[in-house]
C-alpha cells in the first residue's frame, strides 16, 4: 500500500490542534482527537499551500506566547 500523505492525486483536509500546528491528513481518515479541520477537503498542492500561508509560526502556540512575554519584559 502507498503511503496516504504523499498520494499527489488524493484529496486531503488541512487540520490544526491547539497548539496553532498545521497537519496534511488524508480526507479518507477520521480526524483525530485534538485536531479541527480548517481547510479541504482540496487537492494536495492546495492544502500544502493553504498550510505554508497560514503556519507561519512553526513553534506550539505556547511557547511562542511564553517567548513573547519574556522578551517583553527582559
Amino acid at each position: 500500500m502507498a503511503n496516504p500523505f504523499e498520494d499527489q492525486d488524493a484529496t486531503y483536509t488541512v487540520l490544526r490542534n491547539d497548539e496553532d500546528q498545521h497537519s496534511l491528513w488524508p480526507a479518507f481518515a477520521p480526524v483525530p482527537a485534538g485536531w479541527t479541520a480548517v481547510h479541504g477537503p482540496d487537492g494536495r498542492a492546495e492544502c500544502l499551500a493553504y498550510i505554508g500561508e497560514h503556519w507561519v509560526d512553526l513553534r506550539p502556540r505556547r511557547v511562542a506566547e511564553f517567548v513573547a512575554t519574556h522578551s517583553a519584559t527582559s
